[in-house]
């Protein structure tokens, strides 16, 4: 029975508040997907690991062997700094210079950074809108309630009225109820994105100062070599 009434206290509030409350409806339907495939996006399949997952390379990097810090890259191109170092390590094998491997490995990190931040800005933008959506609804509602009390005879009067504030009610309220999670989740899912890009960004920093350190240990034996040798 409780169950009953609850359904039929929502259908009534949307049969009362009037296409702003399916137009708010289908804003929050939006939003849950948008929040649903960020959570798994940025909870279930990306840890905050990648400084632990890099450490593994500093040997065969340190050393020079690059060819086995890329194998071991490929064993995790579905890390987001495997494919950052490898893109790196491809310039270091050609001997490219400092700066060509930094170009790479920066051309790389912000794609992975913005796959990190991939549709979670429209939350926000969601939440702002389910709440003028609510305020637009109770204006609306208000509106016809005023204009009842001047335009028709007093039988008609009480029933419009209650009309018109029950529009304006329900929309601010379900407004609302739409804009709070996504703005709640708008905040958590930036934390967690930054927390992650951080991580990358640092496991990322790592493997370039080791690249670095190989190419002036390089540059130190060339330099100690006599000339015409």
């Amino acid at each position: 029975m409780e169950n009953v009434s609850v359904f039929t206290m929502i259908l009534n509030a949307f049969s009362q508040g009037g296409i702003w409350m399916w137009a708010i409806l289908a804003i929050q339907i939006v939003s849950m997907a948008i929040i649903a495939e960020r959570v798994i996006q940025l909870y279930l399949l990306r840890k905050p690991s990648q400084r632990k997952w890099v450490s593994q390379l500093e040997g065969p990097i340190r050393s020079g062997n690059f060819q086995q810090a890329l194998s071991l890259t490929h064993g995790g191109r579905r890390n987001p700094i495997g494919r950052v170092v490898s893109a790196g390590l491809k310039s270091a094998q050609s001997m490219s210079g400092k700066e060509d491997i930094r170009s790479r490995m920066d051309e790389l990190l912000l794609v992975e950074n913005e796959k990190l931040d991939k549709r979670t800005g429209f939350l926000a933008m969601l939440g702002n809108v389910g709440t003028l959506l609510g305020l637009l609804g109770t204006i609306v509602g208000l509106i016809a309630a005023f204009a009842s009390v001047s335009a028709l005879d007093p039988v008609e009067k009480s029933s419009m009225l209650t009309k018109g504030i029950s529009m304006a009610m329900n929309t601010t309220a379900y407004g609302l109820i739409m804009a709070i999670p996504a703005l709640v989740m708008y905040a958590v899912l930036q934390n967690r994105s930054e927390s992650l890009k951080q991580d990358l960004n640092q496991a990322a920093f790592r493997a370039f100062n080791w690249m670095n350190f190989n190419f002036d240990q390089v540059g130190k034996k060339s330099a100690k070599k006599p000339l015409g040798n």
